[in-house]
């Protein structure tokens, strides 16, 4: 018998940026695992970020450090 816990369904979120809705697949690899950057989770509380968002934000933070 398998365990429904052990492998949850992916979510369908909403863009915390855009709202675009997009998937989150918590019982494999996720699409953001392949991107070459990482954000920290947001700490106001509002969920991932949708692809276009998350390279936006990464390179709005990129540019930031540089300066």
């Amino acid at each position: 018998m398998t365990n429904r816990s052990d492998n949850p369904p992916s979510r369908r979120l909403a863009c915390a940026g855009c709202g675009t809705e997009f998937s989150c697949s918590l019982s494999g690899p996720c699409w953001c695992s392949e991107e070459a950057f990482r954000m920290p989770m947001p700490l106001d509380g509002s969920d991932c970020l949708c692809p276009a968002c998350l390279r936006s934000a990464a390179a709005r933070a990129s540019s930031a450090a540089a300066t």
